[in-house]
């Protein structure tokens, strides 16, 4: 089970009698929705004053997160927890550091150390649960503390009223929140998981735009028209051209739009791994966590029109008798039923490519020859991609389309599918195969590049960088871990010279691979997959580091159907009123799963968001 942390009712919201008084909920205080006091804790005191009194003091754990070890203390008086710290963690922002905070603050109201995993950060939790019951009994307080009741969940109401219901609080879901108050209507979202930003919080925040002001610098040269036809390029001119249009020509509002809102961005402009260009933006603070950073104080800075519902799954649109979509019936916990009585709903869970099962079942595309079973990890989050919004919406009458164009990623880690460790993206890194020879230009397409990588020994590579890309193996990268992380966990392999990793990794043409290679960087030229000059550096000075790699599953590019104001559509093309679609369950915004997508995802999903709200909200208004 799994649930919110507490946090007290909010009062005296208007707008179609926004919420009713109800409860805002979060898995963690001080952030978007959360941003109130906590409930008075149970307090335990009379129960605690009968035990034997403790070995008051601070206790120290070593523990392992879901990125890497850390080590964890708490403090004990003779008769209470009075202090947890956690802070030395490598945890995610947005999804396992932010559990802990929540956590560690539960653990300390409700004088506890009986505590549920937050969904979608199971691992830091856990991580958390065994550090405290291990300085639980240093303490001499175990027995006492492990006696304690879990900390009950807050209360919700049955039944809210808003003018939108957003049904998903990931990255399009809280765009579309957005712009829908900013539009004038008051907003719920219901997000299933104990975490907000959904897969958004752990991807590397590429945005792609043409934006001469920083292109131009860095002696770029780029276009709107030629965004257009590398992304047409891309997706083998199976696009959607007017949509292709839409997006390309839209993305640089969308980095002001996100600007607007306090994301920061860096000067320097780079290329994602995938991208046919050199167009993305990448936050000025760590990972896509940036985005919904700031979406989160907009949310808090307009509580009285927004807000915003954790560990809570929808589970039926509500139609009236013309078929108009009017609400949403949703499972808090698992347990309680509410209502969302609205005049809209967008929904924006994430597509299906966590979902196993079906997206097997629909891999009669591009894929086809590849099975896409549990071997094939995800880069998203398993809870946040599930498909349930698109079965929300074909119950509705929704058509769904294209659901065989699935996007693999070539660079999921083994086991979870998650892009980790060593960033992958740049242009100090070379993809050598197990014998430790290079296979393809590293800058290809998605499909060219995930095609070698399958045709490679046992389907899987190496990445191999420098200390030019890690130069302090202490200091942290944009997603929090640093090499020493890596190596702690066993995840990474060094040597300090060539010839050293390529010993460790068991690739005994990697010395000359690297010769070669280093070669055509001085020349400026690949005489061997033809990498362009510009993503040309040299991997020459050690220590060097290599991860293990195989393709992932990434994004899935089907789903609902829409028009072209984003509203589902049914076989026949007829709208579907009160029912809109952003980011990977809108199945028309993106179509074909080849395209230049890295970085053009989230630009899909904030100016697909965006325009979700917006339209949402005139349709209510």
């Amino acid at each position: 089970m799994t649930r919110t942390s507490d946090s007290v009712p909010l009062t005296g919201i208007s707008r179609r009698t926004f919420c009713k008084g109800a409860a805002v909920l979060g898995v963690w205080g001080g952030l978007a929705s959360f941003g109130l006091a906590g409930c008075a804790p149970h307090t335990r005191a009379e129960e605690l004053a009968d035990s034997a009194p403790w070995k008051a003091g601070t206790y120290t754990t070593e523990v392992t997160g879901h990125n890497a070890p850390y080590t964890m203390t708490v403090t004990f008086s003779d008769d209470a927890i009075t202090a947890i710290d956690t802070s030395a963690n490598q945890e995610s922002l947005g999804v396992g550091a932010d559990a802990l905070k929540a956590l560690q603050q539960q653990a300390i109201d409700n004088q506890t150390i009986n505590i549920d995993a937050v969904t979608g950060a199971t691992l830091s939790s856990l991580s958390l649960q065994t550090g405290l019951e291990d300085c639980a009994k240093q303490a001499q307080a175990f027995e006492v503390l492990s006696e304690a009741p879990v900390p009950e969940k807050p209360a919700v109401e049955e039944v809210y009223d808003a003018d939108v219901c957003v049904v998903g609080g990931g990255g399009s879901g809280l765009a579309a929140a957005v712009a829908a108050v900013q539009a004038g209507a008051s907003v719920i979202v219901l997000e299933k998981c104990g975490i907000t930003g959904g897969s958004t919080n752990v991807s590397e925040g590429a945005l792609n735009a043409v934006d001469p002001e920083r292109q131009e610098p860095q002696g770029i040269e780029d276009s709107i028209p030629t965004f257009y036809e590398t992304t047409m390029k891309g997706g083998h001119n199976t696009n959607n051209p007017e949509l292709v249009h839409f997006l390309t020509d839209n993305a640089l509002d969308s980095v002001h739009w996100l600007e607007s809102l306090g994301v920061e961005f860096k000067d320097e402009i780079g290329s994602a791994t995938g991208s046919l260009g050199q167009r993305s933006h990448y936050p000025a603070t760590p990972s896509g966590n940036t985005y919904i950073r700031s979406f989160q104080q907009f949310i808090d800075d307009n509580a009285d029109a927004i807000m915003l519902l954790n560990d809570m799954q929808a589970k039926e649109l509500i139609l009236d008798d013309a078929g108009a979509v009017v609400g949403v019936k949703a499972l808090y916990d698992g347990e309680q039923e509410v209502t969302v009585n609205c005049g809209a709903v967008v929904i924006a869970t994430g597509g299906f490519g966590a979902n196993v099962e079906y997206r097997q079942s629909v891999n009669d595309g591009v894929w086809k020859e590849v099975v896409l079973d549990e071997t094939i990890g995800c880069t998203n989050i398993k809870p946040c991609a599930q498909g349930e919004g698109m079965v929300l919406a074909e119950n509705a009458g929704a058509e769904l389309i294209c659901l065989s164009d699935i996007q693999l990623h070539p660079c999921g880690t083994p086991g979870t599918g998650l892009m980790e460790d060593i960033r992958t993206s740049g242009r100090n890194r070379i993809f050598v195969n197990t014998d430790g020879k290079r296979f393809v230009n590293e800058g290809a397409e998605r499909d060219v590049l995930c095609k070698n990588i399958f045709a490679q020994p046992d389907g899987t590579y190496w990445v191999v960088v420098n200390t030019l890309r890690y130069p302090d193996p202490d200091e942290p990268d944009a997603n929090g871990a640093t090499i020493n992380n890596m190596l702690a966990l066993g995840h990474i392999v060094t040597g300090d010279t060539v010839e050293a990793l390529a010993e460790a990794i068991g690739a005994p043409e990697l010395v000359t691979t690297l010769e070669e290679y280093n070669g055509y960087c001085a020349a400026g030229k690949d005489e061997q997959f033809y990498k362009p000059a510009c993503f040309l550096q040299p991997v020459a000075e050690g220590p060097f580091y290599a991860m293990q790699y195989e393709p992932s599953a990434w994004v899935t590019i089907g789903g609902i159907r829409t028009n072209d104001r984003l509203q589902a559509i049914d076989d026949a093309g007829i709208a579907i009123p009160g029912l809109y679609v952003a980011g990977a369950d809108n199945g028309t915004l993106m179509s074909a799963p080849y395209c230049d997508y890295e970085g053009f995802s989230l630009m899909c999903a904030y100016s697909g968001g965006r325009m979700a709200g917006m339209y949402a909200a005139e349709a209510v208004a």
